[in-house]
Order: structure tokens, then sequence, then C-alpha cells
């Protein structure tokens, strides 16, 4: 019998073939997903989790994998197989004899069950998705597999794995199931491609490790970061704490014609409306596009955090820009835990891109962090050269959180001191630069975000000026000896 429906197998699959139809390559046993034995509940990433590319693939006899693999080696990415929670048979998978294959095939709204899930899907912002040609079409697990997340800004590279058939349409049938993803041109390759070939491919399509920014690693080409949540973040911006009306609205101005992309507000500092205006202006004036800057706010302890939902509103009403790139909870409070979940309803909803905390410490994390689904994106805290958290910083970063410093120049009534520091000035001296931005430097070469504030359109402009020149080993250390653990601020 299993030689009689073989022989209906190879002579459909001809007949489909020379017929100029898609060939379907339905495999007759499953010999990587079987095997599989992870639970319901892992997520199955191989290698480091902290790649910004991610191989996903469904197998069945093992020539996907293969290709899959492949690529992760080549790139250096994280792996997933798409698993089915009710493996497929040996008999399943024989062609045209109605088994679940082919019934699955057959019905456009079947989406068989995935075991396991991915946990970090927002660090990912390229997902190259891998599959055999079934039916000339991608196994309907894949459609699940699309389903079920957001794949939002991210881009698509599928590739297929057949006999003789090619792609087809069975790449440009999936798009509609992630509309918001840039969709690349798919490719097919035979069970023999080699690790050169699949490399040329990935060159020929931009994709490599050289482009491949980890999460948490500052790009100082781009000056930018890329955070956990998917999202790439400038890692200097203005701080605006204490600017109001016309002086604030025109510090946002020179920000933003000087080259700045991060505005740091909160709704504490009353003057989301003025920065608001400021960049609608902007986008208006031709300086800017709504995508290309990144604005973060916050809501406060008390009642803005007893009434998490309406705070939040507020401050999307109050910028009026769309959304809000980044969203902070400004101090832990007994409402914290609330307040960050009805964050994440904003997350999901497309209203708040990124979330995370200001002013939370190794503590207040520690409490924290088990009590939420999302990793935090950032942490927002007090560091300078007499303050610098030394062991916090560390701390959040090795949980794949950036660090974000407030106060980087010391703070009202410390900047004065701070800038006259002996050590700094003759490091500044040393590099024809401002003591201001011998110590943005520092800080940026530790790992941390910068937002000095400033309504003072030389300084503004000083305060860009990062990239020219960079701090020896040596006058790091030399300002790392400056820590007095001297708090300027009582948060």
């Amino acid at each position: 019998m299993a030689t009689f429906l073989l022989l209906i197998t190879f002579l459909f699959g001809t007949a489909c073939s020379s017929a100029g139809q898609g060939q379907t390559e339905l495999p007759q046993n499953n010999e990587s997903t079987v095997s599989k034995t992870e639970s319901e509940n892992d997520t199955m990433i191989d290698k480091n989790g902290n790649s910004n590319i991610l191989i996903a693939y469904f197998s069945a006899t093992g020539t996907t994998k293969q290709i899959a693999e492949y690529t992760s080696e080549i790139l250096d990415a994280d792996i997933y197989e798409i698993v089915p929670a009710d493996p497929y048979t040996e008999e399943d998978l024989t062609y045209y004899t109605n088994g679940r294959a082919d019934r699955e095939q057959n019905d456009s709204s079947a989406r068989p069950a995935i075991s396991g899930s991915i946990e970090n899907m927002e660090q990912y912002d390229t997902v190259l998705l891998g599959y055999p040609i079934w039916h000339g079409q991608a196994p309907r697990i894949i459609n699940t597999f699309l389903e079920s997340y957001d794949f939002s800004r991210k881009t698509i590279l599928p590739f297929c794995t057949s006999h003789s058939s090619g792609i087809g349409s069975s790449d440009i049938n999936l798009h509609a199931l992630a509309e918001n993803a840039k969709w690349l041109d798919g490719r097919r390759f035979s069970a023999g491609a080699s690790k050169e070939e699949i490399a040329a491919w990935l060159d020929e399509m931009g994709i490599s490790q050289s482009v491949s920014q980890k999460i948490g690693t500052f790009n100082f080409d781009t000056k930018t970061v890329l955070l956990n949540s998917g999202y790439e973040m400038p890692i200097n911006g203005l701080g605006t704490y204490s600017l109001h009306g016309d002086e604030c609205r025109n510090a946002v101005r020179t920000a933003l014609e000087n080259g700045v992309r991060l505005i740091d507000t909160a709704s504490a500092y009353g003057n989301e409306a003025e920065i608001g205006q400021a960049i609608r202006e902007a986008i208006e004036d031709g300086i800017i596009k709504r995508e290309d800057i990144f604005v973060i706010t916050k809501i406060y302890p008390g009642n803005e955090m007893k009434n998490p939902e309406e705070s939040i509103q507020a401050c999307l009403d109050k910028l009026n820009i769309g959304y809000v790139d980044m969203m902070l909870l400004h101090h832990p409070d007994p409402n914290d835990v609330k307040a960050y979940k009805a964050m994440e309803k904003f997350v999901k909803e497309g209203e708040i891109h990124s979330i995370g905390l200001s002013n939370w410490y190794v503590e207040e994390l520690t409490e924290f962090l088990p009590q939420v689904d999302t990793v935090p994106a950032l942490i927002q805290n007090e560091i300078h050269p007499y303050y610098q958290e030394n062991d916090v910083i560390p701390f959040i970063q090795e949980k794949g959180i950036v660090v974000q410093g407030w106060y980087p120049l010391g703070g009202r009534g410390h900047t004065g001191e701070l800038l006259g520091d002996t050590v700094i000035s003759e490091i500044a001296d040393a590099h024809e630069v401002s003591s201001a931005q011998v110590i943005l430097r520092w800080n940026l070469q530790k790992g941390v975000v910068v937002i000095p504030g400033s309504s003072n359109p030389d300084h503004i402009k000083e305060n860009t000026e990062l990239y020219h020149f960079s701090l020896t080993e040596d006058e790091m250390n030399r300002i790392n000896a400056l820590d007095r653990n001297e708090k300027h601020d009582w948060y």
C-alpha cells in the first residue's frame, strides 16, 4: 500500500509540474520537527539572544533546517524553529491522500498551533522566514507564526526549499499577514545549496553581520542605539526640564535645526504642549519628518499613576504628535506596576512604541521586574562624573536595557564646579573641545545616552559635536576616579 501511495505521489507531482503549476514538495517524513521535545512554554531561541536578526523556520525533512542553520552561522543571528504543537506524522504528509497536510493546504483558514513562543520578538528588526513549498505555497503553520506577533517596521526576508518549484507566489501571499512589515523578495534553495551560495544571496540582499547592530550597543556612525523593543534611539538629545513657553519652543526648534533627534520631557515639566507645537512646526517647515525624531515623556507618581490610562492619554493629547516613542514612569510609586501595565496596553495599540523607567536602581528593579511582562527598554537615572552609578549601570545593561543619564553636566547649581574640574579641563584642552563635550563623550563611551538641557543655541549646538574625538582609556580612568557618590537631586 505504501508503495502504491508513493507511486501516486510521484505521478501527481510530475503532472502538476508539467502543467506549469508550482510543484508541491510535501515531505514524506518530518525528522526535524518530530525530534523536538521542548515544552510548549519554551522559546527555543538558540545563540546569545541579543542579535537584532532572527532566523525563523519550519522544516519537515531537514532541508529547510540546513539552510536556516547556514544562514544563522553566516550572520551570527538567533535561530528559532517553528515546531507544530501536534507534530506531523509520515501519514499526515503523504501527498494527495486527503491527509492532514493536504486538508490544511486546501483550507485557507487553517492555522496549525505552534509549540512555544518568542518572548523577545520586539528586539528583532530583521526576520528571515524559511519554509518548504507545499502545494505551491508556504505551509499553513507559517500563517500561524505571522499572525502571532507584531511585525510592524520589521524587515521580513522569506526563503523556501523545494526539489524543483520556485518560490512562486508563496511569499507574496504571506504579505497580507504582516502588512506593516517591509517584505523583501524571497529566494528558493535546493537541498544541495552551499553555505557560499547562501552567503552570496545574503550579501546581494544587503543582510550581513556587518550591518547587524546589537541591542544596547552604541553605533557611533549612526549615533543611535538599538533598544530591546526593536526601535532605534538617538544617543544624544535635549533635556527640557524647566523650559517653558517661547524659551522651550525655541530651544526645541534650535535643537532640531542642529540635528538633535531625541527630545526628553515629562508631564511634571508642564511643557509637553510647547514641545509638541515646536515639533509640528518643524515638520510643517520640512526640517524633520515625524519618523526621524524620538520623543520621551513620563507620568508622575501620585494621581497620575493612580489613574494611568487617563494620565497617559493626557500626555498623548498635549504632545499631539501622533504617537510617543518612549514613555517612562518618573519614579517608583505604590501604583507603579499598575501604571506600567497600562503603558503596555498603549504599546499594543500602537500609541506608544517603547516603555521604561526613570529613577529605578538595583533594589527597586529587583523588586519591580518580576511583576511586569515587558522588560523596560530604557532606565533613566542621574549620572555625571561626581555621581557615576558604577554598580547600577552594568546591572541594567546586562539585562539588555539601555541606560540614559539626566543631569549629565551635574545639574543646576553644580554645573560650574563640574565644568571647572581640573581633570576635565585638562582633557578638554588636550582635545581642543569644551569640558561639557568631554563629559558627554565620557558618558557615551560608558554606554550612557545623554540628554543635556539648555536653551542657549550655542550650547545646544556644542552638545551635539561629540563624534569627532574620543577619549583614551587613561582619560576615561581619570574621569572615573572623580566619583564622589554625590547625588545632586533627591530622586
